[in-house]
């Protein structure tokens, strides 16, 4: 009896093991979907500096190439915002809709910066990690942003008097539009595209193309 007590509490812990993963796994892969780069916010909701905040935190546990970090950010509140939006550009591939809609624009970002005056690649490296980090908080606590790689360095530098050179605007809002993706194959186009509801579509690239065999 002894032996099947320990047995069935040995395979309760096992199940549970699998189960405890197998949530965390559909948690990552709902950051992951809902991770999307939003063009249109809210703006009757107003980002809290104290949430700014806790995105940036995840820039003291994350990785850094050589442990380097030399990442610095600059957190944007909506009192603020003006001092970046006029330098920022959305929505490359539909030059026509003139992204973002006027009373959608994020109202909120943070600017991360390099320490150094002449980053190096570890330094880009470290970039992407602390975006995709700081997009995915920001999805857990409500919220959604974009990278944004088109935007007036100098201009945003000397806005905000920043000491360090800006490499990366994040936006981050209340999301309120719609992203859905699209699976398409190796050679096909790639553009990102809306339809008449506004619905914005982006293609992905089919999975088993995208491993090596």
């Amino acid at each position: 009896m002894a032996d099947n007590y320990l047995e069935k509490k040995m395979e309760d812990y096992l199940s549970g093991i699998g189960s405890a993963k197998s949530k965390s796994s559909r948690r990552l892969e709902g950051l992951l979907m809902k991770n999307r780069s939003y063009r249109g916010y809210d703006n009757s909701y107003v980002v809290r500096p104290d949430q700014l905040r806790r995105i940036i935190s995840v820039a003291t546990k994350i990785p850094s190439a050589r442990n380097s970090q030399l990442l610095r950010f600059r957190p944007v509140t909506h009192e603020e915002a003006a001092k970046v939006s006029p330098y920022i550009r959305l929505g490359g591939a539909l030059r026509d809709l003139k992204l973002p809609f006027e009373g959608t624009e994020p109202r909120a970002f943070v600017v991360i910066c390099s320490a150094t005056a002449e980053p190096d690649h570890y330094v880009y490296i470290d970039l992407g990690i602390a975006a995709q980090s700081m997009l995915l908080q920001a999805v857990e606590i409500g919220l959604g942003g974009i990278c944004i790689g088109a935007f007036d360095k100098q201009a945003v530098k000397e806005s905000l008097a920043l000491p360090y050179e800006p490499l990366l605007v994040v936006a981050i809002g209340k999301p309120n539009e719609k992203i859905e993706l699209v699976e398409i194959h190796e050679g096909e186009n790639k553009n990102y595209w809306r339809d008449e509801k506004r619905i914005h579509y982006v293609p992905k690239i089919a999975l088993d193309e995208l491993i090596i065999k």
